[in-house]
C-alpha cells in the first residue's frame, strides 16, 4: 500500500439493508481513505430497489467499484494492501460462503483473503428470525476472528428517524476501524 493511501473493502450484497451501506460510505467520504467496492449481483438488485441507485450511481460514491465477477481484481490478493472489509448488508448467503470458505466469486475471496491475512473482517448480518443454521454461521465467523455487528439501533441515543439509526451503526462499523467513533453512554 503506498504511505500515504489507506484502503477498506466494503462488500454489499442482496440482503436488505443497502442504505447502510450508503451511509457508510456517506461518512467515509470525510476521512482520507480509499473505498473498494464489491457489489454483488443481489446487491445490485436491492440497491435499486431501497435507494434508487445503480452500478454507475454508487460508483460515483467510492474510490473503487469491482465487478463481482473479476477474480483477478486487487481485493483476492493478500498483497492488496488494506486495513480489512466489511460487508454490509451481508445476507446468509454470503455468511454461508465465508464460514465454509467457498470462493465462487470476488465479494467472497476478498472476504476470505482478509481472513487469512488475518485483517479485520465485519460482517452485518441481515436476516430475521434467525435459523440455527444462521446461528451456527454466525459462529463459525466469530470464532474464526470476524466481527459481528447486527444492524440493531440504539436508543440510548434517541433516534428521530431511520437515518439516524443508519447513521448509528455505520458509526459502530466505522469504530471497530478506529475510523470514528458511537456516541458514548455516560449514565442516566
Amino acid at each position: 500500500m503506498r504511505m500515504s493511501a489507506k484502503r477498506i473493502i466494503i462488500g454489499i450484497t442482496g440482503a436488505s439493508g443497502a442504505p447502510l451501506a450508503l451511509e457508510l460510505l456517506r461518512q467515509l467520504k470525510d476521512v482520507p481513505i480509499e473505498t473498494h467496492v464489491i457489489l454483488s449481483e443481489s446487491g445490485e438488485l436491492t440497491l435499486s430497489h431501497e435507494c434508487g441507485l445503480d452500478r454507475e450511481g454508487l460508483a460515483g460514491c467510492c474510490t473503487q467499484l469491482y465487478d463481482n465477477r473479476d477474480y483477478g481484481a486487487g481485493p483476492a490478493s493478500g498483497s492488496f494492501q488494506t486495513l480489512g472489509m466489511v460487508i454490509i448488508p451481508c445476507s446468509m448467503k454470503t455468511l454461508a460462503g465465508v464460514a465454509s470458505g467457498y470462493c465462487d466469486n470476488l465479494l467472497l475471496r476478498a472476504a476470505d483473503v482478509t481472513m487469512k491475512e488475518r485483517r479485520l473482517l465485519v460482517l452485518v448480518p441481515r436476516e430475521c428470525p434467525l435459523s440455527p443454521l444462521h446461528l451456527r454461521n454466525l459462529t463459525t465467523i466469530s470464532e474464526l476472528g470476524a466481527d459481528i455487528i447486527p444492524p440493531v439501533p440504539a436508543y440510548y441515543n434517541h433516534p428521530k428517524t431511520i437515518e439516524d439509526v443508519n447513521r448509528q451503526i455505520a458509526q459502530k462499523v466505522l469504530s471497530r476501524f478506529g475510523l470514528g467513533a458511537v456516541p458514548e453512554w455516560t449514565g442516566n
